[in-house]
């Protein structure tokens, strides 16, 4: 498979030049609203993990209604209402900021608005992905979609440090508003009769229960999803506190962060690449070692000593986490129907993001009670020990899976083999003269043949061919044959009653072959 193929899609190839330039600005955005907030606290990294904490919380409140509208209407649309909304709020930002008059629970108003429309763009962009490109290049796009992503990761905050060191955050603001042009110009101009829709979600009540207990009727999705949650809440929020560590341990300026960002990304979009290249379905296997090398490089980043070291260890740990958010990723939506696609995604969306409000206060507040190398060490240890124990209790849950599949079906066949000899020692009964009263109604019906035996002959010879055709029959599919009276030939329960004897009518053919 090329690793571009995807690209040869036209509304895919519109929605990814466009995704680059809109994911840009808000890459440059979140590296000057993390710096304008660190000017207006006094370097606070509390008041730093608020801030990141509200633009994810409403994605943990409000992500899987999100996910029933992205079923239930038109996903273009709902990223059209969506990315326009987002260039609002970025271009009152970038107003306040210019003006001066620019406060801290603006800035923190203004990121809870931000996380309110994430919750609804997320799921329906992440689930827009297989109506553009089908379900056959849809692992492809995936890890196009990712490439892409960390494209904008990388020049959005490259550009973002060098114009807050010459001009401030504001103009960062404003030019992250006009990105968003680029993505809605490439959403209107798809063309709405390529797009591979599915069909949409009916409005009634229990749906969000429904894609719940989809997903938990699953293993195979809820386990990969319980460890998206821990290294989201853990592994991913080191970012919130390389800002800490660059300004107070290496005293540099937001050229050298955002150039650390940007390392990170490079190596992320290595990752997603090589996701790309990749054949068939991803492994379970690929997903253990990958989060498992994430957190060990992610100790290491905090132990770095100098700002050199950092920046190399960041590029082989932009490529493991990619390549672990790939593979998350494509598991959970290859694993899932086109009806529940939205709904599913919107819970991974928020098992990803929505554990972001949980962990950075928590980080933000570990990097102010003992320092930002602190914050990132732990961050890392507790990504390596999520991915060993859910690699534990996946293999658990494989071989639990497996063994009701073997006991289901091993007794199916052993009964198909053993009960009928069992049954012939001790045939089933209703009572002790069911057999008899049988028995004496086969011999009345065997006299009322013989004393009508004026043309049995032929009848018994078209009778007798029409048994061997249907005991051949029989023996094809797989069916007992002989003596219907046998009781090893009846199906569970009670004996089938005579109809007629085979033996009785061959003693009077031959009957009447003697008079004759």
């Amino acid at each position: 498979m090329s690793t571009f193929r995807s690209l040869q899609v036209r509304n895919y190839r519109l929605f990814a030049v466009g995704q680059v330039v809109s994911l840009s600005g808000t890459w440059g955005q979140r590296v000057a609203q993390a710096w304008l907030v660190l000017e207006l606290s006094d370097n606070s990294g509390v008041a730093l993990g608020i801030a990141t904490a509200l633009q994810f919380l409403p994605v943990l409140l409000f992500g899987l209604y999100g996910g029933v509208l992205a079923d239930r209407y038109d996903k273009r649309r709902l990223l059209i209402g969506a990315q326009a909304a987002m260039a609002v709020l970025a271009l009152l930002l970038a107003v306040l900021d210019l003006s001066g008059v620019v406060a801290l629970w603006q800035v923190f108003a203004l990121a809870f608005g931000l996380g309110l429309v994430s919750a609804v763009d997320t799921p329906a962009r992440q689930s827009f992905i297989v109506e553009m490109v089908g379900p056959d290049d849809l692992p492809n796009a995936i890890s196009l979609n990712s490439a892409t992503f960390n494209s904008a990761r990388i020049v959005g905050p490259a550009l973002a440090g060098v114009a807050i060191a010459a001009v401030g955050t504001g103009w960062v603001f404003l030019a992250n508003a006009v990105s968003y042009a680029a993505v809605l110009a490439g959403l209107r101009a798809m063309r709405a009769a390529d797009l591979h829709c599915s069909t949409r979600l009916v409005r009634g009540k229990g749906q969000l229960r429904e894609g719940l207990a989809f997903v938990r009727s699953r293993p195979d999705l809820l386990v990969p999803m319980a460890l998206v949650f821990m290294v989201g809440t853990f592994g991913l929020n080191f970012q919130i506190t390389l800002a800490l560590v660059v300004k107070e341990v290496f005293g540099r300026g937001a050229g050298a962060y955002g150039l650390l960002t940007s390392i990170f990304a490079v190596g992320s979009l290595l990752g997603a690449l090589l996701s790309a290249r990749r054949a068939g379905p991803p492994r379970q296997r690929t997903l253990f070692i990958a989060v498992l090398a994430f957190g060990l490089l992610e100790v290491l980043v905090g132990l770095a000593p100098t700002y050199a070291l950092m920046a190399l260890l960041l590029l082989p740990t932009g490529i493991a986490v990619l390549t672990f958010t790939t593979t998350a990723n494509a598991i959970v939506q290859l694993g899932t129907t086109a009806q529940m696609r939205g709904r599913v995604m919107a819970l991974y969306i928020l098992v990803f993001m929505g554990g972001t409000p949980i962990g950075a206060p928590l980080i933000g507040a570990l990097a102010q009670a003992f320092g930002p190398r602190s914050s990132i060490v732990v961050g890392g240890a507790v990504t390596a020990l999520s991915g060993l124990v859910a690699a534990a209790v996946m293999i658990r849950l494989r071989a639990l899976r497996l063994e009701p599949h073997l006991v289901r079906r091993r007794p199916h066949i052993h009964v198909r083999q053993l009960a009928h000899p069992g049954r012939s020692a001790a045939p089933p009964q209703r009572g002790g003269e069911e057999p008899q009263r049988r028995g004496e109604q086969a011999e009345g019906r065997a006299q009322d043949h013989r004393r009508t035996a004026g043309h049995q002959q032929v009848r018994d010879q078209q009778q007798h061919r029409g048994q061997g055709e249907t005991q051949q029959a029989q023996a094809a599919d797989g069916k007992p044959v002989g003596d219907p009276d046998d009781p090893r030939l009846l199906t569970l329960g009670e004996q089938q009653p005579v109809i007629g004897d085979r033996r009785d009518q061959h003693d009077e053919g031959r009957s009447r072959q003697q008079q004759r």
